[in-house]
């Protein structure tokens, strides 16, 4: 069957959950604030769950952006190592035409694209990505971090001195610190515009890789399920918990507005689920419903009641 290539553009939200986590750290290891105190995380953050996914679950796709170790030294690869990791070194990679279409071949770069730049080959590649993630903001009423104490089973010993390469031994176990988020729920909007690839496609060649209903499929299931399946000790508790997929006819010129400006959380929770409001989108998506060819919405029943659905939604589990 002909994977069909994906010309809709679409218009979307996921909420990630947290608690007693922290999805998105800083470089101090607290959750990320905004000024007003607000708890943020990055696109960055969102889209590493999607590519993590991706690369664990689909074993065939290659992902280009994502931290590989050497083999010999178990350093991170560089850019140009990577690029020369997944593609055969030729004389060819010289030429753009070439990188292009190499780069086309990586279903993250697909999705969200790249800048790829080698000065010794002195060639650069720029790919417009088709779909664009915002920053998502915590929509929980509360933005309440707590630190712990943590104690490593190790002690840490010092150097007697500057020239000496012996240690003291130390007679106390190392202390170490954590935060977390106690609760919160990251609402991050996304679009797809598949016309954003069409220049790198025309100059990559007629058969370098455009994106196709089965990268969107792919997109949908990681977008739904990665910061589930990712786990780690401060991640625990991080979860997919909603997302809106709304597909707009193929003809369409439709520009939505921020999704992250039309959904609200209520500040009271029913049954010890968070209830989300889509009042505000509904009326919106309703003026423009001869556009839209369809509306999806997936969410975790168990922690997150959906309210004023949009007319016309089909509703599935996660």
């Amino acid at each position: 069957m002909e994977n069909k290539k994906f010309k809709n553009r679409v218009f979307g939200a996921v909420i990630v959950k947290a608690v007693n986590s922290n999805y998105n750290a800083d470089f101090t290891g607290q959750p990320r604030t905004l000024p007003n105190g607000t708890v943020y995380a990055t696109d960055k953050a969102f889209k590493y769950t999607v590519r993590n996914y991706l690369k664990d679950v689909y074993k065939g796709e290659k992902i280009f952006f994502f931290q590989t170790a050497k083999k010999e030294t178990g350093n991170p690869m560089s850019l140009d190592d990577k690029y020369n990791y997944l593609f055969e070194e030729t004389k060819d990679n010289k030429d753009k035409k070439v990188v292009s279409k190499n780069l086309l071949s990586c279903i993250d770069i697909r999705l969200f694209g790249a800048t790829y730049a080698n000065k010794i080959k002195k060639i650069a590649v720029s790919v417009h990505g088709p779909v664009q993630v915002n920053h998502g903001k915590n929509i929980w009423q509360e933005n309440n971090i707590f630190t712990e104490q943590i104690k490593s089973p190790f002690s840490d010993p010092k150097k007697k001195s500057e020239n000496s390469d012996e240690a003291d031994e130390a007679a106390m176990t190392t202390i170490g610190r954590q935060s977390k988020l106690e609760e919160g729920h990251y609402l991050h909007h996304f679009s797809v515009n598949p016309k954003n690839l069409e220049e790198i496609v025309e100059l990559a060649g007629e058969d370098a890789n455009d994106l196709t209903e089965e990268d969107i499929n792919k997109l949908k299931e990681a977008m739904r399920r990665g910061a589930t399946y990712y786990d780690s000790a401060a991640k625990a508790g991080t979860e997919n918990e909603f997302m809106i997929w709304v597909q707009l006819n193929d003809a369409s010129k439709l520009v939505l507005p921020n999704f992250s400006q039309l959904i609200v959380m209520k500040e009271e929770k029913k049954d010890e689920k968070v209830v989300l409001d889509l009042a505000e989108l509904s009326l919106v998506l309703k003026k423009h419903s001869g556009e839209i060819e369809k509306i999806e919405i997936y969410r975790n029943d168990a922690s997150i009641i959906v309210s004023n659905k949009p007319e016309n939604t089909r509703i599935f589990d996660l």
